[in-house]
């Protein structure tokens, strides 16, 4: 069988990495002429970490990964703080797996070497998509300049803003969500140690909230946060903003927090767009997956993970059922219920990390202690960290609920 996947990101090169893996034979097309992610920090939660462990990257993730202790809650303008759960040692024990925080680049370099030593030259650059036909159980996908090429299944995991999910679905409803997001990487060496601790840290707050991490073995801090505001509708990562704007967007927060954004070296602000998940993923012998499909907002930690899941998924489909028609129906009545849910979980995040209840300090004890006990931090994220994508059942999907 021969596999064709659109798009060279951390979803289209594990979905190779795994078919290749089970002895497929597949051909990355990316558009960029050199293969190297945008990007900040990713967290993997062990349900994510499961599957690179089982393509065999472990110990090449332990090298360039960072391992949390913990996690935590801070109020935006006191610093108050609460313990959230535990990870590092726990996690393991937990789940089997621990939660890693890494580099996007680091991440995505590791599945390149992976994918090239598998399979030499199969990544090819260079290659902007734009059409694809479909015939006698065929699929004919072309190249802005170059041959095309013609394949038995292909994926299209060319991200949010994916060619080949307009070219066979539409391009599906998008609404900005009225909020801006922010970024930047800070080396520890410009942080006073007290910003450096092993741990994330969430601040939340009205209309508002704060993420940060070491990520890169602790040599780096992932900052990432958002606000709402109307005024930047720009969906692109690489939209470079100052320091001092990004102190303008958080007026009254924490010195702390102010405090990293001083010691962003370059920060970055891109929109927030909104698009419904998908019912379908499926055209004929083409299938999505990832983000051009389930895109999500960035407010439960799962966007990547729900990749890495999806490429698992995919490589067993293949491999468990007899034709390609079987296997892409598998594939996809497998993951849309867990994929919404957890991007309707993401949504659900927002309103619960921006409540305006958290304005003032007297009301905010009672709303975090009500919203982060324990029984609802584990209804919100045990299902996603137990999922076992290497053997959960292909024939009995799970539900959403």
């Amino acid at each position: 069988m021969g596999t064709g996947i659109i798009g060279g990101g951390i979803g289209g090169l594990t979905a190779a990495l795994a078919l290749i893996r089970k002895g497929f034979e597949v051909t990355v097309f990316e558009q960029a002429s050199v293969l190297a992610e945008v990007g900040a920090g990713l967290q993997l939660s062990p349900n994510g970490v499961r599957v690179l462990c089982a393509l065999g990257l472990e110990q090449a993730l332990r090298e360039i990964c960072f391992e949390p202790e913990g996690k935590e809650i801070r109020l935006w303008n006191t610093g108050d703080t609460w313990k959230l759960f535990d990870l590092g040692v726990e996690s393991s024990a937990r789940y089997g797996f621990p939660y890693v925080t890494v580099h996007r680049n680091d991440l995505h370099q590791i599945l390149v070497k992976a994918v090239e030593a598998a399979s030499p030259g199969a990544i090819r650059l260079d290659h902007r998509f734009h059409q694809v036909e479909q015939d006698s159980g065929k699929v004919t996908l072309a190249f802005e300049g170059q041959p095309s090429a013609k394949f038995d299944v292909v994926i299209g995991a060319d991200g949010v803003h994916s060619k080949a999910r307009e070219l066979l679905f539409g391009a599906g409803p998008a609404k900005f969500t009225g909020i801006v997001a922010w970024r930047g990487v800070i080396p520890v060496e410009l942080l006073p140690e007290r910003l450096t601790r092993p741990i994330g840290t969430n601040w939340v707050g009205p209309g508002g909230h704060v993420i940060h991490y070491p990520i890169r073995r602790g040599e780096l801090i992932n900052f990432t946060s958002v606000i709402e505001r109307q005024d930047w509708t720009t969906e692109s990562w690489m939209s470079a903003g100052t320091n001092q704007e990004y102190h303008d967007d958080y007026p009254g927060w924490h010195e702390d927090v102010h405090a990293y954004i001083a010691a962003i070296p370059q920060p970055f602000k891109w929109a927030l767009i909104a698009r419904p998940p998908m019912q379908e993923w499926v055209n004929g012998r083409v299938a999505l997956l990832g983000d051009a499909c389930h895109p999500s907002l960035p407010f439960l930690a799962q966007g990547a993970v729900m990749a890495l899941e999806d490429a698992c998924i995919l490589a067993r489909a293949f491999e468990e059922f007899d034709t390609i028609d079987e296997a892409l129906d598998h594939y996809q009545k497998a993951r849309i219920p867990r994929t919404t849910r957890a991007v309707m979980g993401a949504y659900a995040n927002t309103e619960r990390f921006h409540n305006p209840t958290l304005a003032d300090p007297r009301n905010a004890q009672a709303y975090v202690d009500e919203q982060w006990a324990a029984d609802k931090v584990v209804e919100r994220y045990e299902w996603l960290f137990r999922y076992d994508a290497t053997s959960v059942s292909l024939t009995e999907p799970e539900a959403m609920v």
